[in-house]
């Protein structure tokens, strides 16, 4: 089952997203993927085959991804 996790504010969205997705952890799923934006340039699109943590490992916790609005899923 697919789940889906956004945020639109004031912090870095990539931390937070992660964070939302590892609650739907549960659900079960092969793979995971970001979209954040921050504003002036296009989205950044992160993906990632397997459990969260490679999309965690990647992207430094959400570190690496800047910006204040994003989409997570996972599938």
């Amino acid at each position: 089952m697919c789940g889906i996790v956004g945020f639109v504010g004031h912090h870095q969205a990539a931390p937070i997203l992660l964070d939302g997705l590892s609650k739907l952890e549960y659900r079960g799923y092969d793979s995971a993927g970001l979209a954040v934006r921050d504003g002036q340039e296009m989205a950044e699109v992160v993906k990632s085959k397997g459990r969260l943590k490679a999309l965690s490992e990647m992207t430094d916790g959400g570190n690496a991804v800047k910006g204040t609005c994003g989409i997570g899923h996972t599938r």
